[in-house]
């Protein structure tokens, strides 16, 4: 049977001869992010800003741009359309207004109306929300904590499983994959929602995920190589785990991608996220996490350390 291969074995790439260069573009990269994050910020949902959300089901596939022109010549202020599901099935979200519910039910009625005159009584409401400031405001707050909670959590787990350089190397490297995918909102302008929290926690998750795998197979090579140098053992730590990491990238794509592709725009900047955070905790992974032992000092001695507290612990657990 045949068996695809993305990388051959016994691959020899030295990777560690552009950490240098790596750490200087990630380092503009992560400047460049956090610089639009303070100058335009990110395009926050209905779920961050408030407003109106409404779901309708029309009698037959609307032009979405004809629609989205006659609503917002409402004076209702910022309007979105997006399909789901079907092509009749349509997303309506709507500014906050100012002043109390009445304000928020008036406009409703005013995009009812609207709807009712162009495309007769065939329209259905399935939804109408109202989320107001109070509750955007708890639900920002309770992001940023489930964000930190996540890191703190991994940071946790790397100290506790190996010595503190991995551990920051871990905790360096997911910071640099969680500042560059908020970057990418805010250059590319993507809606930022409860939706988008989420695929920033998957990436936090796959991204140590993938650091893990790296960080063991070096944390092996110590132990087996006594007397190689550390930059040679670390350049062969990742190539030995080369293939299993750009493979498991390469298949998540395929599912992300056609989540992208098919998935409607419901979910489109989910799966754009993910496909940004993929690739960027991919790179992270070789480029970044890895040759960060190195600039914190990580020696053979350090690493004889580590494996006599391993031992240790591990004597423990069977006493």
């Amino acid at each position: 049977m045949y068996k695809i291969k993305l990388i051959p074995d016994n691959t020899h790439i030295p990777f560690l001869k552009v950490r240098m260069i790596a750490f200087a573009i990630s380092a503009l990269l992560i400047l460049g992010s956090i610089g639009m994050f303070f100058s335009a910020g990110v395009n926050k949902g209905i779920d961050f800003e408030g407003g109106i959300l409404i779901e309708v089901g029309m009698p037959k596939a609307p032009d979405v741009a004809d629609m989205r022109g006659k609503l917002g010549d409402l004076g209702l202020g910022q309007v979105a359309l997006q399909t789901f599901g079907s092509d009749s099935d349509i997303l309506i979200r709507v500014q906050r207004q100012e002043g109390d519910a009445k304000a928020q039910e008036a406009a409703v009625d005013k995009v009812k109306v609207q709807l009712a005159k162009d495309y007769g009584d065939g329209v259905s409401y399935r939804r109408v929300e109202f989320v107001g400031p109070t509750v955007s405001a708890e639900l920002v707050q309770t992001a940023i904590e489930a964000v930190g909670a996540a890191v703190l959590a991994m940071l946790v787990y790397i100290w506790l499983r190996f010595e503190w350089h991995y551990s920051v190397g871990a905790i360096m490297a997911l910071v640099h994959d969680v500042i560059l995918t908020i970057g990418m909102f805010a250059v590319t302008r993507i809606e930022f929602n409860l939706a988008s929290v989420a695929a920033i926690l998957t990436i936090v998750g796959y991204s140590i995920n993938d650091t893990v795998v790296v960080y063991d197979r070096i944390r092996e090579n110590f132990r087996r190589y006594k007397k190689m140098d550390v930059k040679v053992l670390i350049d062969l730590s990742i190539n030995e785990t080369l293939s299993r990491t750009t493979m498991t990238s390469f298949t998540t794509l395929l599912a992300l991608i056609a989540l992208y592709i098919f998935g409607g725009e419901v979910i489109r900047g989910f799966s754009t996220a993910m496909i940004f955070g993929i690739v960027v905790g991919t790179y992270s992974s070789i480029f970044i996490a890895a040759p960060l032992l190195l600039l914190f000092g990580l020696s053979h001695r350090s690493a004889e350390d580590d494996g006599f507290k391993s031992a240790e612990a591990e004597s423990g657990e069977k006493g």
